[in-house]
C-alpha cells in the first residue's frame, strides 16, 4: 500500500482509508480484518494554550482524519489517531534525541503513567472520535538499560519512547485498560466506530 497519493488501485479493494504512516496502527487493522488504504497526514501537532491532553489528543486524531478527507474527497471513510504518553499531568510524546528518550524513561521508571489513544472517523456526514485512556506501571529502569534501548532503535517514533509490543513490553509490571491503546490503536472503541460508519470488519 503506497502512503501518498491514492490511487484508483489502492481504494478498489478497501473499505477505509488509513490517515496514518504508523506500520503497528496498520497491523492492527489488519488484525481485526479491515480492508484499507493508506494516506498518511502531516499536520501540526502542537498542543494548544491549557488544552487538556485529553481534547489534545482527540483533536490531533480528528485532525489528521480531516486533512486525509479534504485532500483526497474519497467516497469511504478515513480514520486518523494519535497516542501520547501522559505523567504527572506532562505530555510524553515522541523523543527529539537520546537524551529526551533516557529522560522520558527515567520519569516513567518505578511509575505509573497513563496512555490515551484517541481514535477518529470522518465521512461526507460527519466525524466521531473515541479516547482510551490505560494506566501503565514500569519496573524500575536504569541509566544504562535506557541508553542500550536507545541503541536498538525502537524508541524513535514511539510516544512516551518506548514500544510496549517490542523490547519495551520487559519494562511493564502492570498494565490496566487497553493493550492495543498503547500500542497505538485501541481495537474496541475502533471496532464500535467501524459499525457506525458501516466499515466491514471481520465479523462481516
Amino acid at each position: 500500500m503506497s502512503l501518498s497519493p491514492l490511487t484508483s488501485n489502492d481504494l478498489a479493494n478497501a473499505d477505509l482509508i488509513l490517515a496514518s504512516a504508523s506500520p503497528r496502527r496498520r497491523d492492527l487493522l489488519q488484525q481485526i480484518g479491515v480492508r484499507f488504504a493508506v494516506a498518511a497526514e502531516n499536520i501540526d501537532e502542537s498542543q494548544r494554550p491549557a488544552e487538556p491532553a485529553v481534547d489534545y489528543v482527540a483533536r490531533l486524531a480528528v485532525e489528521k482524519a480531516q486533512a486525509s478527507w479534504h485532500r483526497h474527497a474519497p467516497k469511504i471513510p478515513v480514520l486518523g489517531a494519535d497516542t501520547i504518553g501522559l505523567w504527572n499531568n506532562k505530555i510524553f510524546g515522541k523523543p527529539v534525541d537520546c537524551d529526551d528518550a533516557v529522560a522520558m524513561l527515567q520519569s516513567l521508571s518505578a511509575s505509573t503513567h497513563q496512555v490515551l489513544s484517541a481514535v477518529a472517523i470522518v465521512n461526507a456526514h460527519g466525524s466521531e472520535v473515541a479516547v482510551s485512556k490505560t494506566s501503565v506501571t514500569f519496573r524500575t529502569i536504569p541509566v544504562d538499560e535506557c541508553l542500550k534501548y536507545w541503541q536498538t532503535g525502537e524508541p524513535q517514533g514511539k510516544a512516551g519512547a518506548y514500544a510496549i509490543q517490542g523490547f519495551g513490553a520487559t519494562f511493564v509490571a502492570h498494565l490496566e485498560g487497553s493493550y492495543s491503546g498503547v500500542v497505538g490503536l485501541p481495537l474496541l472503541e475502533t471496532q464500535r466506530l467501524l459499525e457506525k460508519f458501516n466499515v466491514p470488519t471481520w465479523q462481516q
